[in-house]
């Protein structure tokens, strides 16, 4: 999966974050505080597009969307770190060996659950 820059993720969150599809202009006025122009705006919105990131509409103005979740995408790059690795089990066992006790419980349920709907 392509990696995101600074301004990609920017744009990113806020496509994840909205309560459906925005517009480019919608985009920029978002991003307002960093002074970034709206062909800026179109230029990462393409970008995104080509990585697979983001669709749009046929409207005018084009209106777009998130292909996939903020989650999707965490997952995404945790399956492609843990492709990555030599040694699967030592990243996994860091990883866990990280995570404070809520989280370590949070992650048996769902072993525990996933285990179940294999069965």
């Amino acid at each position: 999966m392509a990696s995101l820059g600074e301004l990609e993720r920017a744009v990113m969150e806020r496509l994840w974050a909205a309560d459906g599809p925005l517009a480019a202009t919608t985009l920029r006025e978002e991003l307002a505080a960093r002074g970034v122009a709206l062909t800026t705006v179109h230029t990462v919105l393409t970008r995104l597009e080509q990585k697979g990131f983001v669709v749009h509409d046929d409207g005018r103005p084009r209106l777009f969307t998130a292909r996939a979740s903020r989650e999707d995408h965490a997952a995404e790059l945790m399956h492609e770190v843990l492709g990555q690795s030599a040694d699967r089990q030592a990243v996994l066992a860091r990883f866990v060996g990280s995570v404070n006790p809520d989280e370590a419980r949070l992650l048996r349920e769902l072993l525990a659950g996933a285990d179940d709907a294999r069965t």
